[in-house]
């Protein structure tokens, strides 16, 4: 794996954890709930993502990365 393919890896994973706990604490503060439930909402945020990703992006996969760019894609044995 290259360093390039790596590094868009490394950054695809830790937008969509960041984006996915933001969301978190967002919903939970609209809906008035103690913040430790922002973990569960990030965590079924994480598995839609992951569901979607994997039916609508390339098969076998859940990342949103192009296949150029996706060690999953990429990877030769």
């Amino acid at each position: 794996m290259s360093t390039s393919t790596l590094l868009l890896d490394l950054g695809e994973r830790a937008a969509w954890t960041g984006a996915q706990a933001s969301l978190g604490v967002l919903a939970t503060e609209l809906a008035d709930l103690p913040v430790w439930w922002a973990a569960p909402a990030a965590l079924v945020l994480a598995a839609a993502k992951g569901w979607l990703a994997g039916h609508l992006g390339r098969p076998g996969t859940a990342s949103t990365l192009p296949a150029t760019a996706d060690p999953a894609s990429t990877r030769t044995v």
